[in-house]
């Protein structure tokens, strides 16, 4: 986990990969808060619960979790064993597409 910032102390920390921090780096100061917001609120407990916003994907490259905020996806991870949810991509959703660094992701 060398290239990961862990942020707060919470039930579970959150990690953002030096990949999700450039994603959130290329999204406006609003778009940035309501995913600290959202991302404290929803994974720092029980980020393994499926609820409305939150949900198991499909196996893919990227992550095994979605969480969705508006048109906005934070892909996510969690090590059961260490407490931590592994912030891996965030990315915009635009109809059918997941745009991550302006470029099309399939999941």
């Amino acid at each position: 986990m060398s290239d990961v910032k862990e942020w707060g102390n919470l039930r579970y920390q959150i990690a953002f990969s030096t990949n999700s921090l450039a994603h959130l780096r290329m999204l406006t100061v609003r778009q940035q808060r309501i995913i600290m917001a959202a991302v404290t609120e929803q994974l720092a407990y029980e980020p393994n619960v499926p609820t409305r916003n939150r949900k198991q994907m499909r196996p893919n490259l990227l992550a095994v979790w979605e969480l969705r905020i508006d048109n906005i996806r934070v892909y996510y991870d969690i090590e059961e064993d260490e407490d931590v949810v592994d912030i891996r991509a965030i990315g915009i959703k635009e109809g059918n597409q997941v745009l991550i660094e302006g470029k099309v992701v399939e999941l």
